[in-house]
């Protein structure tokens, strides 16, 4: 402690000026800082940090609220995914069915269109054989009554039937 007695009352002195120079003034200073320091803390800090702290809750909300809307797009997306695959679903159903129904009808029609050519065919054939039956009798007349005249030409005389 001797030491340290001896220290502090044995300061070195140099003649050159000190920089620093400790006296009554180093209280006005720290007086003044302080003052300045409550100021500014109240009218510079506590408004940034209030601010800052409200734009980081509003970002904050933001992204709850845009992960929230992320979830429900999600959600929609899968629902309306599913109500399309359901869709497609009943529309192959529907599709197959009315593509055997159009099949079932067109047999139908062309079993009716084959049925009525083959009666029309068998009209016309009936009707063309009463024809031919009508120009074979016709025919074998006309053959009949020209063999008579060939033959009286050819005999000279009159042949009797």
């Amino acid at each position: 402690m001797s030491i340290l007695a001896g220290l502090l009352t044995s300061a070195p002195q140099s003649h050159a000026p000190q920089l620093i120079d400790l006296d009554g003034t180093i209280f006005v200073q720290l007086g003044l800082f302080l003052a300045l320091m409550l100021i500014l803390k109240r009218f510079l800090w506590d408004p940034y940090v209030r601010v800052r702290g409200e734009r980081v809750s509003r970002v904050e909300g933001y992204r709850e609220t845009a992960a929230a809307l992320e979830a429900d797009a999600a959600a929609r997306l899968t629902r309306t995914e599913g109500q399309l695959a359901e869709a497609r679903r009943i529309g192959t159903g529907v599709r197959v069915t009315a593509r055997a129904e159009a099949q079932a009808r067109e047999q139908t029609v062309l079993a009716e269109a084959t049925a009525a050519a083959q009666r029309t065919l068998a009209e016309a054939r009936a009707r063309l054989n009463v024809v031919l039956d009508a120009e074979r009798a016709k025919l074998a007349a006309r053959a009949s009554e020209i063999g008579r005249e060939a033959a009286s030409k050819i005999l000279r005389r009159e042949v009797a039937r």
